[in-house]
């Protein structure tokens, strides 16, 4: 059932005043850098990554499947929506492309495609929120030692833009440290372990006021204290620093930037093939961080996949009409959502209207906050991800769950999110297939006796095993053999033969 099906407004208006708001505004300050650097680094305005970011979190979080997801303008569509707007070579065309894909998300929500979800095996889902967790603090590390020349929310490990890699990054970071940032990242990481263990303890003000603003308000403070008496010191000497939300004079300022739609473009094949590839992209990305929203839910709830493509389908329709990015759930955000503290979807609401005010009302005043306590806040979020607990209790389920899990960490931090998860669901299913032919022929052996019990259907799939208890038998042996399942004509001559030859081979039976 649908984890929000018997939920009332007064239970969500509970919900908001006990612990939503402070987990809303813990997921807007994590949200306003990422909607910025990947509208820059999809080549779009920087405007399209807030409009994105507002859509996302008003409209997405009130349609959504799921109580605890929050959605976005996505780092694993950057690449996608760069691409798109060259080949197009037109923003408004691109946002058609935008328009079509929500239409198209909306139908695959309404044929209950999202039921492909429940594929993705358990160890992969696993391995993708740890591996996420390890990018999440590696891609930080050059944020908090100063090094902000990459944009915020970068996810793959081979960077284009400066051709580094994630690796390179972090040691050409540690060379170029810029001092004040790390001073800063220091004392905002200290501050949020400090409040995170006071939080524990269900010391009053500590589990009321959120860890992530009070880090962001100690940064700030820092820095404004450089800026007074140690100017050498302030990151506000260098934009790149520090967040940079547009800031307008007046209202009507943001209607005139706006970019909308151009329908001509909608008989172009170029847009129709950029729509279905955002189509199928988002929606995956999206049912993969409604699965790890669901797995890291701590009341446990079920998510409708099909209600969440739907949401997700309207979400990209309005954004593209308005000038925004393409949206997709968002792991990242989701994951700082539940770790902040939430439990219902007010908590999306509120970050997205934060964005909302922000976009008209605070931009000058959220431009004082430097990117190195952000990447603090982002640190600890990561480090939940990837607790080292996690490693010790999926590999205590065996061989089988670990190695899917290891491997799609791997391939997700040295390559991309959804080629990890492709490869790790690949693994998974290759055990899944190996473990059901070891499970369709079971041997027992209890001195002289052996018994060869066929469990299920044999077909020729199983001869190699066949082949082998056969080659294994020791003079002097008693077989037998008892069928639970069928076996097919082919593998009855192969058992035959097989027992033949090992006659005519061997002394087993002279």
């Amino acid at each position: 059932m649908s984890a929000n099906r018997y939920y009332s407004i007064k239970h969500y208006q509970q919900s908001l005043l006990s612990s939503d708001w402070k987990s809303g505004i813990s997921v807007y300050l994590v949200a306003v850098p990422l909607c910025l650097g990947i509208a820059l680094a999809s080549g779009a305005p920087l405007l399209a990554g807030l409009l994105s970011g507002i859509v996302a979190g008003i409209v997405i979080s009130l349609l959504s499947g799921s109580e605890v997801s929050v959605s976005g303008p996505a780092a694993g569509l950057t690449v996608i929506v760069a691409g798109a707007i060259k080949d197009i070579g037109n923003y408004q065309g691109f946002l058609v492309a935008v328009v079509v894909a929500g239409v198209l998300q909306i139908l695959l929500g309404k044929l209950k495609a999202g039921r492909f979800s429940a594929y993705f095996p358990e160890s992969v889902i696993k391995g993708m929120l740890v591996a996420i967790g390890i990018v999440i603090c590696l891609k930080q590390i050059p944020h908090a030692l100063g090094d902000d020349q990459d944009f915020e929310g970068e996810f793959e490990f081979e960077q284009v833009a400066d051709h580094q890699n994630t690796i390179s990054e972090i040691i050409r970071s540690f060379i170029s440290f810029n001092t004040a940032a790390v001073l800063i990242s220091i004392a905002c990481l200290v501050l949020l372990i400090l409040w995170d263990r006071a939080s524990k303890k269900n010391i009053g003000f500590f589990k009321a006021f959120p860890a992530s603003l009070a880090a962001v308000v100690l940064g700030v403070c820092i820095n404004e204290f450089f800026g007074m008496f140690k100017p050498e010191y302030f990151l506000g000497n260098s934009p790149a620093h520090m967040v940079s939300i547009p800031s307008f004079q007046h209202i009507g300022d943001i209607s005139s930037l706006l970019s909308l739609p151009d329908f001509s473009f909608l008989t172009d094949s170029r847009v129709i093939s950029v729509a279905i590839t955002l189509a199928v992209v988002a929606s995956l990305e999206s049912l993969l961080s409604l699965e790890a929203g669901d797995s890291i839910d701590p009341l446990k709830r079920y998510s409708s996949p099909d209600k969440e493509l739907v949401a997700q389908g309207v979400g990209n329709v309005l954004a593209g009409m308005i000038g925004g990015l393409p949206v997709t759930s968002v792991v990242v955000r989701t994951s700082a959502n539940v770790y902040s503290g939430a439990k219902t979807r007010m908590s999306s609401l509120v970050h997205g209207m934060l964005l909302l005010i922000s976009l008209l009302f605070l931009g000058k005043y959220l431009n004082h906050i430097p990117l190195a306590s952000l990447a603090a806040v982002l640190l600890m979020i990561g480090y939940k991800l990837a607790n080292p607990k996690v490693f010790l209790k999926v590999y205590k389920e065996g061989y089988d769950q670990y190695v899917p899990f290891i491997i799609t960490i791997l391939v997700i931090v040295f390559k991309d999110l959804l080629f990890g998860i492709f490869v790790g669901t690949f693994v998974g299913l290759l055990f899944v297939v190996f473990t059901n032919f070891q499970s369709v022929i079971s041997v027992v052996r209890e001195g002289r006796h052996v018994l060869v019990k066929f469990n299920k259907d044999v077909s020729f799939l199983n001869k190699p095993r066949i082949k082998q208890i056969l080659m294994d038998l020791k003079e002097g042996d008693e077989v037998f053999l008892m069928e639970a399942g069928q076996i097919s004509l082919i593998t009855t001559f192969t058992i035959y033969f097989t027992s033949l030859r090992i006659i005519r081979e061997s002394k087993v039976f002279q």
